[in-house]
Parts: structure tokens; sequence; C-alpha cells
């Protein structure tokens, strides 16, 4: 392909096989599209799917998964860790190869357009596709989830980019739009103690802590709360519990790797685990990731060495990246997965 587009949406189920299998099919079955990946996690009730494609193949893969997983989910049931706000909760467009951050705006804004009217749902636009600074952050646009859906769309603040403004109990809403490569990474914490995890969160996210008083309240000032910063730039970050392992995890999304990149979150959360008489167990990749964040986290541990495959080897070691599961290179970096 000349054009490569990536595109990454996350389903709220992770559970039935049956479903998972069907939106996979759905893409696998897009000309101009190549399903490389898709990974459900039970804990989370979450499915990342990822594909790419053309222009054209990118936005029929994005549109046939989504239809098929409208007819297969219902959100009035769905329980699960991971904060979400629909059905088909997030569909980003990445552009990695021949074509322009504005090319992805445009196929997010056409697939708003045609999804708010085949499923009747709310559409907003985050990240490069926002319309205005506070819809720029997908947290800010997910928060209340799902469960607070119905009152956040009677606030005019709130109204969708595409669709009605009316609750589909079934569905929810969904967040589209053009974003850099967000890489997914959780550290795991021996604790189950989830507070543990969401402080350590809290210290290295971008976004901080909200400051409080020796009494537990919130400070503010002209009526804003005031936040204390986080330790690094473009990192998001909260704490989730991972029941079928008995542990804990700090949840990361990288939005920019080039800033922050899995090495320094990594070790920084082993040093904050410390302060809590916590020990951490390795960490996760969720979805894929770019073959240069892997080198970078290589180069750290190996700086003397110059081979790809040893830093690679180097890199999943020193993060513990198969302590859940086994982490094969060819499956999970995204350069080893694209074949022209």
């Amino acid at each position: 392909m000349k054009e490569i587009i990536e595109c990454v949406p996350n389903f709220s189920e992770g559970r039935n096989d049956e479903t998972i299998t069907a939106i996979a099919d759905a893409v696998r079955n897009t000309t101009e599209c190549k399903l490389l990946n898709c990974e459900p996690d039970k804990d989370y009730n979450r499915l990342v799917v990822t594909f790419v494609g053309t222009k054209k193949g990118i936005l029929d893969g994005a549109i046939n998964a989504s239809l098929e997983a409208a007819s297969r989910i219902d959100m009035t049931t769905h329980k699960g860790e991971h904060p979400r706000i629909g059905a088909i909760d997030v569909v980003p467009f990445i552009p990695i190869k021949g074509v322009s951050v504005e090319d992805c705006i445009e196929i997010s804004k056409e697939y708003g357009r045609i999804i708010s009217k085949e499923l009747n749902i709310p559409i907003y636009l985050y990240e490069s596709s926002a319309n205005s600074p506070e819809r720029v952050n997908l947290s800010n646009i997910r928060k209340g989830e799902y469960e607070g859906l119905k009152e956040k769309l009677n606030n005019p603040t709130w109204k969708p980019d595409f669709g009605r403004t009316e609750f589909n109990p079934k569905l929810g809403a969904t967040v589209t739009g053009s974003r850099f490569f967000l890489i997914a990474y959780n550290v795991n914490l021996k604790t189950k103690d989830v507070e543990i995890a969401n402080e350590i969160a809290q210290t290295i996210r971008e976004s901080g802590k909200l400051l409080k008083d020796e009494n537990g309240n919130v400070v503010k000032k002209d009526g804003k709360s005031i936040r204390i910063p986080g330790k690094f730039k473009a990192v998001k970050a909260m704490g989730v519990s991972l029941e079928k392992f008995n542990i804990t995890q700090v949840s990361i999304n990288l939005v920019n790797y080039r800033i922050t990149n899995m090495h320094q979150v990594f070790e920084e959360v082993k040093e904050e685990a410390e302060k809590f008489n916590a020990e951490t167990w390795g960490s996760e990749i969720v979805g894929l990731v770019p073959l240069e964040a892997i080198i970078e986290a290589g180069k750290f541990y190996s700086a003397s060495l110059n081979d790809e495959k040893k830093l690679v080897s180097t890199a999943i070691e020193k993060l513990g990246l198969s302590n859940l599961a086994k982490f094969n290179p060819n499956e999970k970096i995204i350069e080893y997965l694209i074949k022209e």
C-alpha cells in the first residue's frame, strides 16, 4: 500500500468469543484493509482491534466493524474496569505512510457522519479532529462514562459533533478523531490495593492530582480546583484491578512516545511502588507498538548494543513484557506486521 492509515477501535466487549470473532471478520473481509491484531481483555471487558488500510479501506473497515459491533453489544448490561462511553467506544485514525493528519481528520468526520446516521448515536470528535479545546482530551469527553451520558447530553456544552442529542441506551456514544500513535501500556503491581495503583498513576500522569488540605478537602482558588502537576508530559494514567492475576495495574496511555516512552514510566512506577512497599511485576502492551519505541527502551537498558534484534529482546526482558502473556515481536511490533 502506498498510503497507510492505522485504525485502532476499542469496543466494549472482551468476553464473548462469537462477538469478538465477528468484529474481527468484519475487518478481515474488507477490501484495501488488513487486520493486524485483535486483543480482547476479560477484566477490562474491552476489545482493541488494530488494522491498516488505504483511505477507502480504512473508512470501510471502521464502518463495517462498527456496524457488526452495534448489532451484538448491549451497553445496558456492560460491566468492565476500563472507562467507556459506548459500545463502539473510540475509533482513532492514525497517519502512518503517504497520508497527512488532515486526511485522517476528514476520514474521522466522514466516519462520524455515516455512523451517527446508521446507528442513531451521538458522535464526538477528539484530538486533532476536535472542534473545541475541551474535546481534545478523550478523558474529558468520557467523564461520567456511559452511566452519566444521558445527563451529559442534556447539557448544551456537550452537544455531539454528529448525530442527535438523545441517549441511545443500547449503544451509548462514540468518540472518533485523528491522533498520533498511542501506546497502551500497563505496569503490573504485586498488590490487590488499587488505591496504590491510583496514587502512582496520579503521580506520573501529566494532569497530576488534586491538591488537598490537611482535612482531605480539595483546595480551590477563584472557584477552581488546584492541581499538582504529574511527572511526565504526554502521559495519561489510572489504577485498575486485574483480578485474574490477583494484581493491580497502572494503566497508562503514552500519547506521544517520543516525549515520554515506556522505560521512563516503568522505572518511575518501580520507584514509586517502593514507597508503598509494593513490587512491580513487569508490564504489558495492549495492541501494537512502533519499533522505534521498543528500540529506544532497549538502548536505555543496553546503550552499547547496536543490533536491532538484541535491542528488541533486551526491551522485552527488562520491561517484563512477557510476564502476563508471551510478547511475540512479530505479532506486536507494527513494522513487523505491515508487509507491503
